[in-house]
């Protein structure tokens, strides 16, 4: 599988203009605090405003607003786990996996979701009623559900302890090895990174390094 992608943007005086080529399932995107992690993969996304994106997977272009191709983020094909999960506290976890259900042409059922990463069973369960892990893995699911072209992880371990960010390793490594869909993962745990990634792009200060 190869990915490249471009993204120019500007954030009060902070400007992003990056651009990667890469191969391999498991793409990591890592450097130091500040260097635009974030920014990119909200730019890849559609979820801030950005003066150029261009996104190819395995040489479909799925963005490319320089050609008048720039889908609202619902229509990118793409699935996005912010940091915090942010999971909706009113719907039960099978109300937050389905979420994305009525943008998708051919999505999953929620019950393949939730048996993507071990949750059978949750669906009627309620955010509040989970631990940092499994609200981690219901938002995984949740971007599953729609069978996105491209998984965009970022900072999926923030926030977990020790214990729980090593459980959750090996869902996403299960994801690399037998779902068919290429993850950009942002992660500034090197021990994450080796656990995970196939190929490692660096960024800093906004550039391509």
């Amino acid at each position: 599988m190869s990915v490249s992608f471009w993204v120019r943007a500007r954030r009060g005086d902070f400007a992003l203009d990056a651009a990667f080529e890469a191969s391999g399932k498991a793409i990591a995107l890592v450097g130091p605090s500040g260097a635009g992690k974030t920014t990119l993969l909200q730019g890849l996304a559609g979820l801030i405003p950005a003066e150029e994106v261009r996104l190819t997977v395995d040489d479909r272009t799925l963005v490319d607003t320089a050609m008048g191709l720039a889908p609202p983020p619902h229509q990118r094909g793409l699935g996005y786990v912010f940091q915090d999960g942010r999971l909706f506290p009113h719907l039960s976890v099978g109300g937050n996996v389905a979420f994305g259900t009525r943008w998708a042409a051919n999505p999953m059922t929620v019950a393949e979701a939730l048996k993507l990463v071990d949750l059978e069973g949750f669906a009627h369960r309620r955010p509040t009623s989970l631990s940092g892990g499994e609200m981690r893995r219901v938002a995984i699911a949740r971007a599953l559900l729609p069978r996105p072209r491209l998984l965009l992880l970022d900072e999926p371990f923030a926030g977990l302890d020790d214990g729980r960010r090593q459980a959750l390793i090996p869902y996403l490594v299960k994801l690399r090895d037998t779902v068919k869909t290429p993850m950009i993962v942002v992660s500034h745990d090197d021990r994450d990174v080796a656990a995970l990634a196939e190929t490692v792009l660096m960024l800093d200060r906004g550039r391509s390094v």
